[in-house]
């Protein structure tokens, strides 16, 4: 089950937080938040915005934020990041969040899904899914020459994404810490 969201809609952070919250059910560990990019390149440094900006709202929260432009997790470290996430957040599940290429009618889109994203496919990388959920920002069109698309994406436009993805992730965990009565299913039995 796919969300799509753009990002110029006024109703784009409710309707991103209402999709996580059809997709991802309670739990009693709060999910894990991995942000995937690099803050080398402006279309790349989605991810690394939203955790950072993750970061330092739940800070007083014990809510695990993986990718911050300090500290980001980029394709190199994606094929230790199933087993870490594994050993380290057992009954967890992880909210993937990444840029990606698309149509260009699509640049804009904000896309939550019930499903693992594959990080580095627009660059042609063959690397492991990661994540039960993910949240992709569409920042450039696909093309032969998608890093170069990437270095020349628009901060402002990644960055309004990068504060609306954060919005959403952090109304999620404001509901999910305020509810009294977490369930042990990590998703929602509809959502597939």
């Amino acid at each position: 089950m796919t969300y799509s969201f753009n990002l110029y809609n006024s109703l784009a952070s409710d309707g991103a937080y209402a999709a996580l919250k059809k997709i991802l059910t309670k739990t009693s560990a709060p999910p894990v938040i991995l942000c995937i990019g690099s803050d080398l390149s402006v279309g790349d440094s989605l991810g690394p915005l939203v955790g950072t900006m993750l970061k330092s709202r739940l800070h007083a929260h014990n809510i695990y934020v993986y990718g911050t432009l300090s500290k980001p997790i980029t394709a190199h470290e994606v094929k230790y990041l199933n087993a870490f996430l594994a050993n380290t957040h057992p009954n967890s599940a992880v909210i993937a969040v990444d840029a990606a290429v698309g149509n260009s009618a699509d640049v804009g889109l904000i896309k939550i899904s019930s499903s693992a994203l594959k990080p580095g496919s627009g660059a042609q990388k063959n690397l492991n899914k990661v994540g039960d959920a993910s949240i992709m920002g569409i920042v450039a069109e696909k093309s032969l020459f998608n890093y170069a698309l990437f270095s020349a994406t628009r901060l402002n436009m990644v960055y309004r994404m990068a504060r609306l993805i954060s919005d959403a992730i952090f109304d999620y965990f404001t509901d999910f810490l305020a509810s009294d009565n977490a369930s042990t299913s990590f998703f929602n039995d509809n959502a597939g």
